[in-house]
């Protein structure tokens, strides 16, 4: 039988930095052919966009497989597989796999999709690596208040139940052969350790954190972990593992929506407008494009909670249409037209 074809799967919350760490492994893919598949939270497409607009060479969109507006870990059957196996199928076949999982995925159920027999004699997973913002836990932002939960919990029994965020942040650490700690160069001095501590308890035995600013870690690394991590299942335990053994999982714990807006002349109007908007209405994720009319390159907007990154990453091309959208991503029951009225302004 031919050797199988590695796949790394890169997990992480809202926000962490996956789409980051693997353009960084195409900046240095040290000759390796790698062939991506993009799981998005929205309908917009902005991490495949963003991968495209790299300018990378080796980092074409024949490499670039995109699944839309769909969890990943909910549309195994009907997304993932024809997915996978159009890569496989392939003539120049990829001497790698990535695959970034939305922010909202649990990583086990995809994991578990590699012994469906169309795939397991073709391809294995080399891994699960999982990127966390060491900003946000530093700051709390997937912690609640323990004696406030225990209240609610005395009070009704149907809060019987982890925060649904904690749920998916614990369950994607304990899927991880690797752990990567994003955004370390935004903490305080010992503010790296102090988080890793707090992860320690989450992790499997033997699982590493590699600490990183910007994503930047060295693929050799992250690749080549060799842990056939879907004959390894029961040691990767979930907070959605039901009693029949089959996976418990609801995407509507989340809300998202696209915004459309014109040209943006006062763009430090709009980011202020966003990062109040983000505080009032507990916004856990903004991403997208903006049309500066003065620039003749796209400029990429990313935020996380408050905090907001702006850069530009290609030309606009001749006969592509110029805009300005944005993907909004919350808890269930955002309120999308005070959102919408708070950013316009």
């Amino acid at each position: 039988m031919a050797a199988r074809i590695p796949a790394t799967v890169v997990t992480g919350f809202l926000g962490a930095g996956k789409t980051s760490l693997i353009r960084h492994m195409i900046e240095n893919n040290q000759g390796k052919k790698l062939a991506f598949l993009i799981n998005e939270f929205g309908d917009l497409g902005i991490d495949r966009e963003m991968l495209l607009g790299c300018g990378i060479e080796g980092c074409g969109e024949e490499d670039i497989v995109e699944l839309a507006n769909g969890c990943i870990c909910c549309t195994v059957a009907d997304d993932f597989l024809p997915a996978i196996e159009a890569i496989l199928d392939r003539p120049d076949k990829p001497d790698h796999i990535l695959i970034e999982t939305s922010g909202l995925a649990l990583p086990k159920p995809l994991v578990k999709a590699f012994n469906w027999p169309e795939v397991k004699a073709r391809v294995t997973v080399d891994g699960v690596v999982t990127v966390v913002d060491g900003k946000a836990v530093a700051e709390g932002r997937f912690a609640d208040d323990e004696d406030a939960v225990q209240s609610q919990r005395e009070a009704d029994d149907a809060l019987d139940h982890e925060n649904p965020l904690e749920e998916v942040f614990e369950d994607q650490l304990l899927c991880a052969d690797m752990i990567v700690l994003n955004k370390t160069d935004l903490l305080e001095e010992d503010g790296a350790a102090l988080v890793e501590s707090q992860l320690i308890n989450h992790l499997r035995p033997g699982v590493h954190v590699v600490r990183a600013a910007n994503a930047a870690v060295d693929p050799r690394v992250l690749l080549g972990l060799d842990a056939s991590a879907e004959d390894d299942l029961a040691n990767r335990p979930s907070h959605h593992d039901s009693h029949d053994g089959e996976d418990d999982h609801d995407h509507d714990d989340f809300d998202s929506f696209t915004m459309t807006l014109g040209s943006i002349e006062d763009v430090d109007g709009l980011e202020a407008r966003l990062r109040t908007a983000a505080t009032d209405h507990d916004i856990l994720r903004i991403k997208g494009f903006l049309d500066r009319p003065s620039a003749s390159r796209r400029e990429v907007l990313q935020g996380v909670g408050p905090r907001i990154q702006r850069y530009f990453d290609r030309p606009w091309t001749a006969g592509e249409a110029r805009r300005t959208e944005l993907v909004i991503i919350g808890r269930k029951g955002l309120d999308r037209a005070a959102i919408e009225a708070a950013v316009a302004g």
